[in-house]
Formats: structure tokens, sequence, C-alpha cells
């Protein structure tokens, strides 16, 4: 159903680093940069395009977040959420809402939430029991 997503970044260099890092919690590599950005998909992804990108705005205005827009990321267990959380805050990122079960929407659903350094919003959820 869905192509690609991506987010925005006024500093390629600044946010490949906190991708990389907070991605291969969840086994998400880079697999293609270009000048304004770079690409993201699961390791041994094969194909044509990656799924996930960090791009300059292509319009060269500055980047800017949606209110209620978010990038949720699958994890297959709760430690990969913990994972990803820390991740996201040891890269500098901010909380938006600590890992831990939300049965509001169902009684597996284990999430956390945070803001990567342009403060797009992020979310990585694991709908697994333990």
């Amino acid at each position: 159903m869905l192509s690609h997503v991506t987010v925005g970044t006024a500093d390629v260099s600044r946010a490949t680093q906190f991708y990389d890092a907070v991605l291969a919690t969840l086994g998400i590599v880079r697999v293609k940069t270009i000048k304004i950005g770079a690409g993201y998909a699961p390791e041994g992804f094969s194909g044509i395009e990656p799924p996930f990108w960090v791009l300059r705005p292509q319009n060269r205005q500055p980047p800017t977040i949606g209110n209620g827009c978010m990038v949720a990321f699958e994890a297959t267990t709760r430690a990969a959420v913990d994972a990803f959380h820390a991740a996201v805050l040891a890269q500098g990122g901010s909380d938006e809402g600590a890992p831990g079960l939300r049965p509001h929407f169902h009684a597996n659903f284990y999430g956390a939430y945070g803001r990567d350094l342009e403060g797009n919003k992020l979310c990585c959820v694991c709908h697994r029991d333990e």
C-alpha cells in the first residue's frame, strides 16, 4: 500500500548519525545515501527503493513537523522497543512516552514514543505478548 515514508531534516549528516543508531536497534540500516538525504530499509531488503527516508525538503524551505503526524516502526520484541527508545534519547532525541503497554489500543500494544532532532514524532511498537 505505501511506497515510502519521509521525514525532513535541515542537517543530513546529523540526521543520519541519529537514524543510523536508532534504527539499528530494529535491524534497519542505511542502504542509500544521496546529497539531500538517506534511505533506510530492513537488513537484506531487496526492493527497488528504501521504504524510509530522511531528506532535506525538496522545496528548499525549512523542515517542519506536522501535528498528528508520526512514523511508527514495528519491533518483534518488547526489548527492541526499549532499545529503540533508549537510542532515541542517547542520540539527542526527546521522550514523548516511555516504553510500556498501551492497553487502550489492544492488550499487547507495547510502545514507546520520541522525537528526532528536528522534532519529527517517532513510535516503536511490538504487537506481540511477552
